[in-house]
């Protein structure tokens, strides 16, 4: 992935100073609530919903199986409509090919659909410094930018900002970016959203290149499929004269049947609508109508080595909806900022890891990211069992392994700064294989209970820092099951 949150100190240090903000704090809780009220209402008017979220499920896992199939057949679909395909195994790879392809029109502009496949491989940046300006047309896409801040979700990237902050970000930005905010720009919605349109329609009416993401790509007939909710994307993908569509590999899906299961789920999940306002779909070039050029850059970028992981490899069916981070308790207190990737919350926490690997302090520490509570499973539309995942990458971080890296096969070496970790779960695994070892440490505990200390010594002291240590009881439960005959006898 993008080298973009390079320098992230690990999610720990950075959680920590996250939940220190309390505008952060009080941004979050009233953006994830709200969010999270409306979807449960919407998800509530369907009677089939478990259907659907099976359906979508088998529908991934199915695509995932036989991904070679439909990536071919969808190249063959996109040159049949007029389209031109491109393929990138990393970010550098994706970045030199949509770069020499804005150079080729001769523009330096270009504008953009709110994309996460971009912002992982950090292309804004990497155009800026080939001579090119990207604009984000997304309202929260342009908070971001004009602040020169990092999204902190995937739905609403700016959900971290509120209407003061963003009114501020305006008047002090929007002049170096194009056209200015109107004098006397106050914080209430529909004049910060019309400041944004006026800001915009300048740009859509001038640009000649729109660059885009995909939420879906049809391989049977080379469709791509955008769904949006303030028809910045309807612009940006009709008006220029060419369209550059950067995918990740996993968005495919087999057939239009199979997309209307997506089209039911995502925005009752994302934006709890029974509908997006705006769904775009396009197939190649069509004369007088739209682009007359699509480049589609199909982006690798570690989802084959994702896919080679039996337990890790569904994080791929993930459709982008967001409903796991309104749901997360860490999320909410945390923000995104402190997972140091795009990707931010539970999905974010499984994402990352395999994409980008788990050498850095950041990436090591993401699957430690969570409580592990399940309510990011509850809610996902394609049954994503992140806890599962979540739990798969602490023991791969903990003792290591074989992975797929680039194609390859590399053993990967235990994490710094768990030994302690790993020698108490060995000792423990000891324990329990010894019967009799075990019954006599119980015994031992019970009768010194009152000598425990109240935190663990040590490396251990991280995790009593947070947490109250279990009392020991009175008598091991071994011990209590003999006396009373599995509790037949009563208790004293």
């Amino acid at each position: 992935m993008s080298g973009t949150f390079v320098g992230m100190p690990a999610f720990p240090r950075a959680a920590h100073e996250a939940v220190n903000d309390t505008t952060l704090r009080g941004n979050l809780r009233h953006a994830t609530h709200t969010i999270r009220a409306k979807r449960a209402k919407a998800v509530a008017e369907v009677s089939d919903w478990a259907d659907l979220r099976e359906a979508g499920r088998r529908i991934k896992d199915h695509t995932l199986h036989h991904l070679d199939h439909y990536l071919e057949q969808l190249e063959a679909s996109v040159t049949a409509a007029g389209g031109t395909v491109h393929w990138a195994a990393d970010a550098d790879e994706a970045n030199r090919i949509v770069a020499q392809l804005v150079k080729e029109t001769g523009e330096s502009e270009v504008v953009k659909v709110k994309s996460m496949a971009t912002q992982e491989i950090g292309l804004n940046e990497a155009l800026l410094e080939e001579g090119i300006h990207a604009y984000e047309t997304d309202l929260a896409e342009l908070i971001v930018q004009l602040g020169k801040d990092r999204p902190s979700h995937i739905l609403v990237p700016a959900i971290h900002r509120n209407r003061s902050e963003i009114r501020d970000i305006f008047r002090s930005e929007m002049s170096a970016w194009g056209r200015p905010a109107p004098e006397n720009l106050t914080d209430t919605p529909a004049e910060l959203a019309e400041a944004a349109r006026l800001h915009l329609r300048e740009k859509f009416l001038r640009a000649k290149v729109g660059i885009s993401g995909a939420n879906f790509m049809v391989a049977e007939t080379g469709t791509l499929v955008v769904v949006e909710s303030e028809g910045n994307g309807r612009m940006c993908l009709t008006l220029p004269e060419t369209l550059i569509s950067v995918v990740g590999i996993e968005k495919i899906v087999p057939t239009w049947r199979d997309l209307e299961v997506f089209l039911q789920t995502l925005p009752r999940s994302s934006t709890a609508e029974r509908m997006n306002p705006y769904t775009s779909m396009w197939t190649g070039t069509t004369d007088e109508d739209g682009p007359k050029a699509f480049h589609l850059v199909l982006l690798d970028n570690g989802r084959t080595d994702t896919l080679a992981d039996e337990v890790g490899r569904q994080a791929l069916r993930c459709i982008r909806c967001s409903a796991c981070l309104n749901v997360c308790p860490v999320y909410e207190r945390a923000g995104g900022h402190a997972y140091g990737s795009v990707y931010p919350g539970p999905i974010g926490a499984i994402l990352s890891p395999q994409l980008r690997g788990t050498d850095s302090e950041i990436d090591a520490s993401l699957p430690y990211a969570s409580s592990l509570c399940g309510a990011c499973y509850e809610v996902c539309p394609v049954a994503i069992d992140i806890p599962e995942v979540l739990v798969h990458l602490r023991e791969r971080v903990v003792e290591g392994g074989q992975v797929i890296r680039q194609g390859n096969k590399v053993v990967l070496q235990p994490a710094k700064g768990h030994a302690a970790e790993r020698a108490a779960m060995r000792a423990a695994r000891w324990a329990f294989t010894h019967p009799g070892a075990l019954r006599t440490g119980q015994r031992l505990a019970s009768r010194t209970r009152h000598l425990h200390p109240r935190t663990l010594p040590g490396p251990g002291k991280a995790w009593s820092g947070t947490r109250d240590l279990p009392a020991v009881p009175k008598e091991p439960f071994r011990d209590w099951w003999q006396r009373t005959d599995g509790g037949k006898k009563g208790t004293k």
